[in-house]
């Protein structure tokens, strides 16, 4: 019952569509390879970027920012680029060899809050019936 032409149409068609997806032959390992290599390269981007914390950041901070990060990682996140752009530039000159203090890292995040705070209004519109006299 099959046509051979069908058949050869389902092949082609069925290469067309690995192929968009680069689950080819030889497409697949490649594609492979270059997510591990990608994935390596954001795992040492995050190791340096650690690193320049642990020198920059003192004990109390680092933990109060994991704490940060356990419940809102992406305002630590945040802070962290905060902290890690302002020692890039010169502007952190805390007392203790250009480390910043759990004390400076809670302005800091009190800085955030105020830009990032979010104003709810309220407003009640009461219906009206046709019973009400104005």
């Amino acid at each position: 019952m099959d046509d051979p032409e069908l058949e050869a149409i389902r092949q082609r068609r069925m290469q067309e569509l690995m192929a968009k997806r680069g689950v080819g032959a030889g497409g697949n390992s490649q594609n492979h390879e270059q997510q591990q290599a990608q994935e390596e390269q954001k795992r040492e981007a995050e190791e340096r970027r650690q690193m320049m914390l642990a020198q920059i950041v003192s004990s109390q901070a680092r933990e109060r920012l994991a704490r940060i990060a356990l419940v809102k990682p992406e305002k630590a996140r945040g802070v962290e680029d905060v902290i890690l752009r302002s020692a890039q530039y010169g502007q952190i000159t805390e007392k203790v060899v250009l480390q910043v203090s759990e004390e400076r890292l809670i302005q800091l995040l009190e800085q955030i809050n105020e830009q990032t705070q979010k104003t709810t209004k309220v407003t009640i519109q009461r219906r009206r019936s046709v019973f009400d006299d104005d």
